[in-house]
């Protein structure tokens, strides 16, 4: 039985009923010309049922029994149930999107079986629109929100003629092409195992640097925190709302989209990034629905943003790595203009700071900034303890083009991600060809009308974009 890693471990540690730790994902199709939604949602069916050759993260589950530090080893499973983790399902009528959230929400809601690998995918009709949803739901443990969002890119082609659609786990999809190699000399094979062996050595060199570089940085760090007002640092408590609470294992999905050019726009027009943007649309609406709900603090609130790192690797390829850094949201801050340029201030503070620090240190750097979540289900320790953060922002990449799965055309991609014991919210974004996709995740009970934070993100960037261009007027 392969080792489970602790970083793997660590979400099944922390699951409860109350917490789960899937992370998931809706995704809307348009079926092709003169293809009926039913017919579209039988060939998911088909291919989906017929791919009984599994790569080995869809066979995995945790090896029993589990030990008195949780589960340490990975089991195999050889037979697969397929009607149990795939299953088709039809909306309610009228088949609204409502419709559709509600059933998102509640199988959201739902532990995964741990004695089955841990993933479903839910093929959903009877939209009246007539697209066709796939909700797949995966255990943190075995995939992150990027990975899982690139396990579904590799399903897809840009080529709407293309009938070759796949399930999510075929093995043909992972499979790499072996590189060339340069030379079939005896001598020249030898360089690359010397040339490996010089790396090796040369990057623990490198990492005992950045270990040893660590006091300094933090010296930086704790410099910065005291001379810089926009600078957001970690271990600075923020403010106690209803987003920091214990929660019960019901969940409410809500999730709408936006033209990326509106936001590129305003990007644009105020020199600022198309992630500034959403954060401070994030920054607007919950502004508004604390006020409607007479829970806005009078300091602000501070938000988790998950950074990608470009490392150079030895062959100078771009690696990725990914760290966090906290945002100043402003939210005690009423005039949208002046909100925007204290949160804009305090991203590129905190972008500043991981720009002087190694990959090892911009990694230790955002544990830092989420170590309260590891304390979080510690009996009492939500209640009594002051936040360290009140909600986690993300916005992940997709594809930039016009994709499709056997000809239906992909019309949406919504993240649905975990909350956690104090941390009852959780807002992720998916960018595709020509929408920002919010997907937004909350403890049911304790986020009363979640779904009214859609109608605030709107609210926010009709803000945004005055406030645009009213500074494009004033610049002419």
């Amino acid at each position: 039985m392969p080792y489970m890693p602790i970083t793997e471990s660590m979400f099944l540690i922390a699951e409860t009923r109350e917490q789960p730790m899937h992370v998931g994902g809706l995704q809307l199709f348009v079926p092709r010309a003169g293809q009926s939604a039913s017919e579209l949602a039988e060939e998911f069916v088909v291919r989906f049922n017929t791919c009984t050759d599994l790569d080995p993260l869809f066979r995995k589950r945790p090896a029993t029994p589990a030990t008195v530090m949780g589960y340490v080893a990975w089991s195999h499973d050889d037979d697969i149930d397929f009607d149990y983790h795939v299953r088709r399902s039809v909306l309610p009528r009228p088949g609204r999107v409502r419709e559709l959230l509600r059933y998102v929400s509640l199988q959201h809601s739902a532990l995964l079986d741990r004695n089955r690998p841990m993933w479903e995918v839910h093929i959903i009709e009877g939209l009246e629109d007539g697209r066709v949803a796939l909700y797949t739901k995966i255990h943190h443990s075995l995939i992150d929100g990027v990975s899982a969002l690139r396990m579904l890119q590799r399903t897809l082609t840009a080529d709407p003629e293309d009938r070759n659609g796949s399930a999510p786990w075929d093995p043909a999809l992972y499979r790499r092409a072996p590189k060339p190699s340069s030379s079939s000399s005896s001598s020249s094979s030898r360089i690359p195992d010397l040339s490996g062996a010089l790396d090796l050595a040369g990057s623990a060199l490198d990492v005992g640097g950045q270990i040893v570089g660590m006091l300094p940085a933090t010296a930086r760090i704790a410099w910065t925190a005291l001379t810089n007002k926009d600078f957001a640092a970690p271990f600075r408590p923020a403010p106690r709302t209803m987003l920091d609470v214990p929660i019960g294992s019901a969940r409410r999905f809500a999730a709408q989209q936006w033209s990326t050019d509106r936001l590129r726009d305003v990007a644009q027009q105020m020199g600022i990034t198309l992630n500034d943007v959403v954060i401070a649309m994030c920054s607007g609406a919950l502004r508004s629905y604390l006020i409607d709900h007479d829970e806005l603090p009078d300091t602000p609130l501070i938000a988790a943003v998950p950074v990608s790192l470009h490392i150079a690797g030895a062959e100078g390829k771009d690696g990725n790595s990914i760290t966090a850094i906290l945002a100043n949201m402003a939210t005690d801050e009423p005039d949208p203009e002046r909100r925007l340029q204290t949160l804009v201030n305090s991203m590129r503070e905190s972008k500043r700071v991981i720009r002087g620090l190694s990959p090892l240190q911009a990694l230790a750097y955002g544990a830092a900034t989420i170590a309260s979540l590891a304390f979080a289900t510690v009996p009492g320790f939500v209640r009594y303890t002051p936040p360290q953060l009140n909600i986690i922002i993300s916005n992940v990449p997709g594809p930039s083009e016009h994709m499709y799965w056997n000809g239906a055309r992909l019309d949406g991609v919504y993240p649905v991600s975990v909350v956690m014991e104090g941390l009852a919210l959780n807002i992720t974004v998916t960018t595709t060809a020509e929408h920002v996709n919010f997907g937004l995740i909350g403890a049911r009970k304790e986020l009363p009308s979640l779904q009214r934070l859609l109608t605030h993100l709107d609210t926010a960037l009709e803000e945004l974009e005055k406030v645009a261009n009213v500074t494009s007027s004033g610049t002419d």
